[in-house]
Protein backbone atom coordinates (compact mmCIF):
# COMPACT_ATOMS: atom_id res chain seq x y z
CA UNK A 1 0.00 0.00 0.00
CA UNK A 2 1.77 3.40 -1.32
CA UNK A 3 2.24 6.16 1.58
CA UNK A 4 -0.22 9.00 1.58
CA UNK A 5 1.52 12.03 0.60
CA UNK A 6 1.89 14.45 3.48
CA UNK A 7 0.88 18.17 4.07
CA UNK A 8 3.87 20.32 5.06
CA UNK A 9 3.77 20.86 8.71
CA UNK A 10 1.82 24.07 9.84
CA UNK A 11 -0.25 24.37 6.68
CA UNK A 12 -3.61 22.76 6.98
CA UNK A 13 -6.40 22.09 4.03
CA UNK A 14 -10.06 23.45 4.70
CA UNK A 15 -12.19 20.86 3.37
CA UNK A 16 -15.92 21.54 2.30
CA UNK A 17 -18.37 21.24 5.40
CA UNK A 18 -15.66 24.01 7.11
CA UNK A 19 -15.14 25.86 3.78
CA UNK A 20 -18.60 26.97 3.48
CA UNK A 21 -18.48 28.66 7.07
CA UNK A 22 -15.60 30.58 6.31
CA UNK A 23 -17.48 31.60 3.14
CA UNK A 24 -20.44 32.34 4.97
CA UNK A 25 -18.66 34.29 7.64
CA UNK A 26 -16.23 36.32 5.28
CA UNK A 27 -19.27 37.28 2.69
CA UNK A 28 -21.13 38.65 6.04
CA UNK A 29 -17.86 40.44 6.94
CA UNK A 30 -17.07 42.13 3.23
CA UNK A 31 -21.52 42.83 3.12
CA UNK A 32 -20.42 45.12 6.48
CA UNK A 33 -17.02 46.62 5.34
CA UNK A 34 -18.10 47.29 2.19
CA UNK A 35 -21.28 49.39 3.87
CA UNK A 36 -18.71 51.62 5.33
CA UNK A 37 -16.98 52.66 2.03
CA UNK A 38 -14.20 50.04 1.82
CA UNK A 39 -13.00 48.66 -1.19
CA UNK A 40 -11.18 45.60 -2.04
CA UNK A 41 -7.68 45.44 -2.50
CA UNK A 42 -5.97 41.91 -3.64
CA UNK A 43 -2.00 41.89 -3.09
CA UNK A 44 0.54 39.55 -4.18
CA UNK A 45 1.81 36.92 -1.91
CA UNK A 46 5.39 37.46 -1.96
CA UNK A 47 7.26 40.99 -1.50
CA UNK A 48 10.98 41.63 -1.33
CA UNK A 49 11.88 41.04 2.32
CA UNK A 50 12.97 44.47 3.07
CA UNK A 51 9.45 45.76 3.03
CA UNK A 52 8.90 44.00 6.05
CA UNK A 53 12.52 44.35 7.75
CA UNK A 54 11.83 48.84 7.48
CA UNK A 55 7.75 48.21 8.45
CA UNK A 56 7.51 45.51 11.24
CA UNK A 57 11.07 46.11 12.40
CA UNK A 58 14.14 43.99 12.40
CA UNK A 59 14.34 43.33 15.97
CA UNK A 60 11.08 41.31 16.05
CA UNK A 61 10.38 37.85 16.47
CA UNK A 62 8.81 38.06 13.23
CA UNK A 63 11.63 39.15 11.29
CA UNK A 64 14.01 37.47 13.27
CA UNK A 65 12.79 33.92 13.49
CA UNK A 66 9.25 33.27 11.56
CA UNK A 67 9.32 34.81 7.99
CA UNK A 68 9.56 32.37 5.20
CA UNK A 69 12.25 34.54 3.25
CA UNK A 70 14.41 32.89 -0.03
CA UNK A 71 16.44 34.34 -2.08
CA UNK A 72 14.74 33.90 -6.04
CA UNK A 73 17.01 33.22 -9.27
CA UNK A 74 17.65 37.01 -9.71
CA UNK A 75 19.58 36.97 -5.73
CA UNK A 76 16.45 39.11 -4.90
CA UNK A 77 15.12 37.91 -1.40
CA UNK A 78 11.90 37.90 -1.07
CA UNK A 79 9.57 36.73 1.65
CA UNK A 80 6.10 35.37 1.68
CA UNK A 81 3.99 37.57 3.68
CA UNK A 82 3.84 37.59 7.10
CA UNK A 83 0.33 40.13 7.59
CA UNK A 84 -0.84 42.62 5.41
CA UNK A 85 -0.52 45.92 6.81
CA UNK A 86 2.99 46.57 5.10
CA UNK A 87 1.73 45.52 1.74
CA UNK A 88 -1.32 47.60 1.77
CA UNK A 89 0.88 50.59 2.65
CA UNK A 90 3.23 49.16 -0.10
CA UNK A 91 0.59 49.06 -3.17
CA UNK A 92 -0.95 52.65 -2.46
CA UNK A 93 2.52 54.01 -3.13
CA UNK A 94 3.15 51.71 -5.73
CA UNK A 95 0.12 53.11 -7.46
CA UNK A 96 0.12 56.92 -5.67
CA UNK A 97 -3.46 56.33 -3.33
CA UNK A 98 -2.40 58.29 -1.04
CA UNK A 99 -1.75 61.29 -3.11
CA UNK A 100 -3.81 64.12 -1.71
CA UNK A 101 -6.20 61.01 -1.39
CA UNK A 102 -8.12 59.76 1.43
CA UNK A 103 -8.03 55.59 1.02
CA UNK A 104 -11.00 52.99 2.66
CA UNK A 105 -9.64 49.38 1.56
CA UNK A 106 -9.88 45.58 2.22
CA UNK A 107 -7.91 42.84 1.51
CA UNK A 108 -8.32 39.19 2.69
CA UNK A 109 -5.82 36.03 2.58
CA UNK A 110 -3.07 33.83 3.58
CA UNK A 111 -0.25 35.05 5.72
CA UNK A 112 3.07 32.70 6.47
CA UNK A 113 4.70 33.02 9.57
CA UNK A 114 6.84 29.85 10.86
CA UNK A 115 5.69 29.92 14.17
CA UNK A 116 4.87 26.62 16.40
CA UNK A 117 1.78 24.76 15.21
CA UNK A 118 -1.13 24.38 17.43
CA UNK A 119 -4.62 24.15 17.53
CA UNK A 120 -6.08 27.32 15.87
CA UNK A 121 -2.64 28.74 14.81
CA UNK A 122 -1.39 27.45 11.54
CA UNK A 123 2.10 28.42 10.02
CA UNK A 124 -0.06 29.07 7.06
CA UNK A 125 -3.27 31.30 8.19
CA UNK A 126 -5.58 33.55 6.95
CA UNK A 127 -6.41 37.04 7.80
CA UNK A 128 -9.14 39.53 6.84
CA UNK A 129 -8.16 42.69 6.71
CA UNK A 130 -8.94 46.82 6.96
CA UNK A 131 -7.12 50.09 6.65
CA UNK A 132 -8.13 53.71 6.36
CA UNK A 133 -5.32 56.04 5.04
CA UNK A 134 -5.24 59.69 5.17
CA UNK A 135 -7.44 60.49 7.86
CA UNK A 136 -6.05 62.36 11.20
CA UNK A 137 -9.56 62.08 13.53
CA UNK A 138 -10.40 59.57 16.53
CA UNK A 139 -13.63 59.72 14.10
CA UNK A 140 -12.18 56.87 11.96
CA UNK A 141 -10.66 55.31 14.88
CA UNK A 142 -13.90 54.79 16.10
CA UNK A 143 -15.30 54.05 12.89
CA UNK A 144 -13.30 50.79 12.42
CA UNK A 145 -14.09 50.04 16.05
CA UNK A 146 -17.60 50.07 15.88
CA UNK A 147 -18.09 48.11 12.31
CA UNK A 148 -16.42 45.72 14.11
CA UNK A 149 -18.59 45.62 16.79
CA UNK A 150 -21.13 45.53 14.52
CA UNK A 151 -19.52 41.79 13.23
CA UNK A 152 -20.40 40.37 16.20
CA UNK A 153 -23.86 41.70 16.59
CA UNK A 154 -24.69 40.27 12.91
CA UNK A 155 -23.49 37.47 13.97
CA UNK A 156 -24.78 36.59 17.08
CA UNK A 157 -21.44 36.52 19.31
CA UNK A 158 -21.18 37.65 22.41
CA UNK A 159 -18.30 36.41 24.38
CA UNK A 160 -16.04 38.66 23.40
CA UNK A 161 -15.07 42.10 24.89
CA UNK A 162 -13.17 45.37 23.59
CA UNK A 163 -10.01 46.65 25.20
CA UNK A 164 -8.42 50.26 23.95
CA UNK A 165 -5.12 51.68 24.69
CA UNK A 166 -2.58 54.79 23.39
CA UNK A 167 0.93 54.33 22.52
CA UNK A 168 1.32 58.47 22.10
CA UNK A 169 3.74 59.35 19.16
CA UNK A 170 7.76 58.99 19.27
CA UNK A 171 8.44 61.37 21.12
CA UNK A 172 5.69 60.16 23.79
CA UNK A 173 7.14 57.17 23.31
CA UNK A 174 10.67 57.17 24.06
CA UNK A 175 10.09 59.30 27.34
CA UNK A 176 7.78 55.99 27.90
CA UNK A 177 10.87 53.66 26.61
CA UNK A 178 13.06 55.37 29.11
CA UNK A 179 11.36 54.57 31.85
CA UNK A 180 10.53 51.23 30.96
CA UNK A 181 14.21 50.38 30.93
CA UNK A 182 14.66 52.34 34.15
CA UNK A 183 12.41 49.82 35.70
CA UNK A 184 13.10 46.75 34.19
CA UNK A 185 16.75 47.26 34.81
CA UNK A 186 16.14 47.21 38.26
CA UNK A 187 14.53 44.02 38.58
CA UNK A 188 16.67 42.54 35.64
CA UNK A 189 17.37 39.24 37.80
CA UNK A 190 13.65 38.22 37.37
CA UNK A 191 13.12 38.52 33.98
CA UNK A 192 13.39 35.76 31.74
CA UNK A 193 15.89 35.57 28.30
CA UNK A 194 13.61 36.91 26.09
CA UNK A 195 12.41 40.21 28.15
CA UNK A 196 16.36 40.09 28.95
CA UNK A 197 16.93 40.51 24.86
CA UNK A 198 14.08 43.17 24.81
CA UNK A 199 15.30 45.14 27.45
CA UNK A 200 17.94 47.04 24.94
CA UNK A 201 15.67 46.69 21.30
CA UNK A 202 12.10 46.72 22.21
CA UNK A 203 11.24 46.98 25.95
CA UNK A 204 7.55 47.76 24.99
CA UNK A 205 7.46 43.64 24.12
CA UNK A 206 8.41 43.09 27.09
CA UNK A 207 5.12 43.73 28.87
CA UNK A 208 3.12 41.43 26.41
CA UNK A 209 4.91 39.06 28.22
CA UNK A 210 2.42 35.50 28.97
CA UNK A 211 5.07 33.84 31.74
CA UNK A 212 3.48 33.49 34.69
CA UNK A 213 6.33 34.25 36.58
CA UNK A 214 6.77 37.81 35.69
CA UNK A 215 3.42 38.38 36.17
CA UNK A 216 3.47 40.69 39.11
CA UNK A 217 6.45 43.26 38.07
CA UNK A 218 4.97 42.99 34.65
CA UNK A 219 1.66 44.57 36.45
CA UNK A 220 3.36 47.27 38.91
CA UNK A 221 5.47 48.59 35.57
CA UNK A 222 5.28 52.50 34.80
CA UNK A 223 1.96 52.99 32.12
CA UNK A 224 2.04 54.79 28.82
CA UNK A 225 -1.26 56.66 29.29
CA UNK A 226 1.20 59.25 32.01
CA UNK A 227 3.55 59.83 29.44
CA UNK A 228 1.07 60.72 26.57
CA UNK A 229 1.66 63.91 24.79
CA UNK A 230 -1.56 66.36 25.00
CA UNK A 231 -2.70 65.77 21.38
CA UNK A 232 -2.81 61.90 21.98
CA UNK A 233 -4.20 62.47 25.20
CA UNK A 234 -6.69 64.48 23.64
CA UNK A 235 -7.24 61.97 20.52
CA UNK A 236 -7.69 59.17 22.99
CA UNK A 237 -10.54 60.60 25.02
CA UNK A 238 -12.11 61.57 21.75
CA UNK A 239 -11.75 58.03 21.00
CA UNK A 240 -13.83 57.17 23.99
CA UNK A 241 -16.51 59.96 23.71
CA UNK A 242 -17.20 58.65 20.35
CA UNK A 243 -17.38 54.88 21.73
CA UNK A 244 -19.44 55.89 24.28
CA UNK A 245 -22.44 57.83 22.22
CA UNK A 246 -22.80 54.48 19.87
CA UNK A 247 -23.39 52.38 22.55
CA UNK A 248 -20.10 49.95 22.12
CA UNK A 249 -18.64 49.08 25.41
CA UNK A 250 -14.89 49.01 26.16
CA UNK A 251 -11.92 49.31 28.87
CA UNK A 252 -9.14 50.86 28.84
CA UNK A 253 -6.14 48.31 29.15
CA UNK A 254 -2.84 49.78 29.65
CA UNK A 255 -0.60 47.22 29.42
CA UNK A 256 -1.90 46.36 25.76
CA UNK A 257 1.29 47.40 24.00
CA UNK A 258 2.19 46.51 19.76
CA UNK A 259 5.18 44.11 18.78
CA UNK A 260 5.08 45.76 15.49
CA UNK A 261 7.42 48.67 15.14
CA UNK A 262 5.20 51.09 13.28
CA UNK A 263 1.84 51.51 15.68
CA UNK A 264 1.28 54.67 17.17
CA UNK A 265 -1.50 56.10 19.58
CA UNK A 266 -4.84 54.17 19.24
CA UNK A 267 -3.94 50.39 19.73
CA UNK A 268 -7.14 48.16 20.20
CA UNK A 269 -8.13 44.53 20.90
CA UNK A 270 -11.13 42.48 20.63
CA UNK A 271 -10.52 39.42 22.91
CA UNK A 272 -12.39 36.42 24.09
CA UNK A 273 -12.40 33.41 26.68
CA UNK A 274 -14.53 31.41 24.50
CA UNK A 275 -11.34 29.41 22.81
CA UNK A 276 -9.76 28.11 26.24
CA UNK A 277 -7.37 30.81 27.32
CA UNK A 278 -7.95 33.88 26.42
CA UNK A 279 -6.88 35.81 23.35
CA UNK A 280 -7.52 38.35 20.67
CA UNK A 281 -9.80 37.44 17.72
CA UNK A 282 -9.51 40.94 15.97
CA UNK A 283 -6.82 43.49 16.52
CA UNK A 284 -6.00 46.88 15.13
CA UNK A 285 -4.21 50.71 16.21
CA UNK A 286 -2.71 53.42 13.83
CA UNK A 287 0.43 53.55 12.01
CA UNK A 288 0.53 56.83 11.49
CA UNK A 289 4.43 57.02 10.82
CA UNK A 290 4.62 54.14 8.27
CA UNK A 291 4.49 55.61 5.16
CA UNK A 292 6.62 57.99 6.23
CA UNK A 293 9.19 55.16 6.95
CA UNK A 294 8.96 53.41 3.83
CA UNK A 295 9.57 56.53 1.69
CA UNK A 296 6.30 58.50 1.02
CA UNK A 297 4.68 61.64 2.55
CA UNK A 298 3.45 61.63 5.88
CA UNK A 299 0.09 59.51 5.82
CA UNK A 300 -1.93 59.07 9.51
CA UNK A 301 -3.35 55.56 8.78
CA UNK A 302 -4.83 52.94 11.33
CA UNK A 303 -6.58 49.47 10.32
CA UNK A 304 -7.38 46.27 12.06
CA UNK A 305 -6.79 42.10 11.42
CA UNK A 306 -8.93 39.61 12.28
CA UNK A 307 -7.58 35.88 12.26
CA UNK A 308 -10.48 33.79 10.27
CA UNK A 309 -9.59 30.13 11.83
CA UNK A 310 -10.42 32.23 15.58
CA UNK A 311 -13.13 33.93 14.17
CA UNK A 312 -14.49 30.63 12.85
CA UNK A 313 -13.99 28.76 15.88
CA UNK A 314 -15.27 31.88 17.97
CA UNK A 315 -18.98 31.71 15.84
CA UNK A 316 -18.56 28.31 16.32
CA UNK A 317 -18.47 28.54 20.48
CA UNK A 318 -21.27 31.02 20.64
CA UNK A 319 -23.79 28.37 18.59
CA UNK A 320 -23.37 29.94 15.14
CA UNK A 321 -24.14 28.09 12.27
CA UNK A 322 -23.59 29.03 8.86
CA UNK A 323 -27.18 28.83 6.91
CA UNK A 324 -27.06 25.26 5.34
CA UNK A 325 -26.44 25.03 1.62
CA UNK A 326 -28.50 21.73 1.10
CA UNK A 327 -29.31 21.49 -2.94
CA UNK A 328 -33.30 22.25 -2.92
CA UNK A 329 -34.42 19.64 -5.94
CA UNK A 330 -32.67 16.24 -6.53
CA UNK A 331 -33.01 15.08 -10.01
CA UNK A 332 -33.83 11.33 -10.63
CA UNK A 333 -33.92 10.08 -14.15
CA UNK A 334 -34.97 6.23 -15.06
CA UNK A 335 -35.44 4.89 -18.32
CA UNK A 336 -34.42 5.73 -22.03
CA UNK A 337 -34.05 8.89 -22.68
CA UNK A 338 -34.76 10.59 -19.81
CA UNK A 339 -30.68 11.38 -18.75
CA UNK A 340 -30.75 13.64 -21.57
CA UNK A 341 -33.96 15.28 -20.89
CA UNK A 342 -32.89 15.66 -17.30
CA UNK A 343 -29.89 17.40 -18.12
CA UNK A 344 -31.89 19.59 -20.11
CA UNK A 345 -34.84 20.26 -17.40
CA UNK A 346 -31.90 20.58 -14.75
CA UNK A 347 -30.43 24.01 -16.72
CA UNK A 348 -34.14 25.05 -17.49
CA UNK A 349 -34.88 25.27 -13.40
CA UNK A 350 -31.35 27.10 -13.26
CA UNK A 351 -32.36 29.77 -15.69
CA UNK A 352 -36.08 30.21 -14.56
CA UNK A 353 -36.04 30.12 -10.78
CA UNK A 354 -34.14 32.33 -9.45
CA UNK A 355 -31.23 31.09 -6.72
CA UNK A 356 -32.23 27.33 -6.96
CA UNK A 357 -29.59 24.57 -6.28
CA UNK A 358 -30.12 21.67 -8.17
CA UNK A 359 -28.33 18.53 -8.08
CA UNK A 360 -28.84 16.14 -10.68
CA UNK A 361 -28.34 12.30 -10.30
CA UNK A 362 -24.89 11.35 -12.04
CA UNK A 363 -23.37 7.79 -12.67
CA UNK A 364 -27.09 6.21 -13.33
CA UNK A 365 -28.25 3.74 -11.16
CA UNK A 366 -31.81 2.33 -10.41
CA UNK A 367 -34.88 3.89 -9.17
CA UNK A 368 -34.25 2.54 -5.62
CA UNK A 369 -30.74 4.13 -5.11
CA UNK A 370 -30.96 7.09 -6.98
CA UNK A 371 -33.98 7.68 -4.27
CA UNK A 372 -31.57 6.42 -1.71
CA UNK A 373 -29.07 9.29 -2.71
CA UNK A 374 -31.97 11.73 -3.44
CA UNK A 375 -32.70 11.69 0.59
CA UNK A 376 -28.94 11.39 1.45
CA UNK A 377 -28.29 14.77 -0.20
CA UNK A 378 -30.69 16.31 2.13
CA UNK A 379 -33.08 17.98 -0.72
CA UNK A 380 -36.17 19.01 -0.05
CA UNK A 381 -37.65 17.66 -2.97
CA UNK A 382 -37.02 14.63 -5.56
CA UNK A 383 -38.11 15.32 -9.16
CA UNK A 384 -38.73 12.02 -10.50
CA UNK A 385 -38.37 11.69 -14.49
CA UNK A 386 -39.39 7.95 -15.87
CA UNK A 387 -40.11 7.39 -19.48
CA UNK A 388 -43.87 7.18 -19.38
CA UNK A 389 -43.40 10.98 -17.28
CA UNK A 390 -41.20 11.82 -20.29
CA UNK A 391 -43.75 10.40 -22.99
CA UNK A 392 -46.58 12.80 -20.97
CA UNK A 393 -44.29 15.96 -20.75
CA UNK A 394 -45.03 15.92 -16.62
CA UNK A 395 -42.67 14.76 -13.94
CA UNK A 396 -43.04 13.47 -10.74
CA UNK A 397 -42.80 15.66 -7.35
CA UNK A 398 -42.20 13.78 -3.96
CA UNK A 399 -41.51 16.08 -0.86
CA UNK A 400 -38.65 13.97 0.86
CA UNK A 401 -38.47 16.33 4.40
CA UNK A 402 -41.91 16.16 4.87
CA UNK A 403 -45.03 13.35 4.69
CA UNK A 404 -46.72 14.91 1.50
CA UNK A 405 -47.70 12.31 -1.01
CA UNK A 406 -45.87 12.38 -4.28
CA UNK A 407 -47.90 14.03 -7.20
CA UNK A 408 -47.27 14.40 -10.82
CA UNK A 409 -46.70 17.97 -12.60
CA UNK A 410 -46.44 19.55 -15.88
CA UNK A 411 -43.33 20.02 -17.30
CA UNK A 412 -44.14 23.29 -18.50
CA UNK A 413 -45.41 24.57 -15.06
CA UNK A 414 -42.63 23.00 -12.75
CA UNK A 415 -41.06 26.67 -12.76
CA UNK A 416 -43.59 27.86 -11.34
CA UNK A 417 -44.56 25.13 -8.71
CA UNK A 418 -41.02 25.24 -7.41
CA UNK A 419 -40.84 28.78 -7.29
CA UNK A 420 -43.55 28.93 -5.16
CA UNK A 421 -42.44 26.15 -2.94
CA UNK A 422 -39.07 27.44 -2.72
CA UNK A 423 -40.43 30.79 -1.65
CA UNK A 424 -42.85 29.57 0.61
CA UNK A 425 -39.99 27.42 2.27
Amino acid sequence: MSKKPPTVRGMNDILPDVAHTWEYLESEVEDIVESYGYRQVRLPLLEHTELFKRSIGEVTDIVEKEMYTFDDRNGDSLTLRPEATASMVRAGMTHGLFHNQKQKLWTTGPMFRREKPQAGRYRQFYQFDVEAMGYEGPDIDAELIIMSARMWQRLGIDRIRLELNSLGVPESRARYREALVKYFSGVKSRLDEDSIRRLDTNPLRILDSKNPEMQDIVHTAPVMIDYLDEESAAHFAGLQDLLRAAGVEFEVNPRLVRGLDYYSRTVFEWVTDALGAQGAVCSGGRYDGLVEKLGGRATPAIGWAMGIERFVALYEACGGEAPATDPDVYLVAVGEGTQARAFALAEELRDKVEGIRVELNLGGGSFKSQMKRADKSAAAFALILGEQELSEQRIGFKPLRIGEEQESIGLDDLASVLQDKLGGA
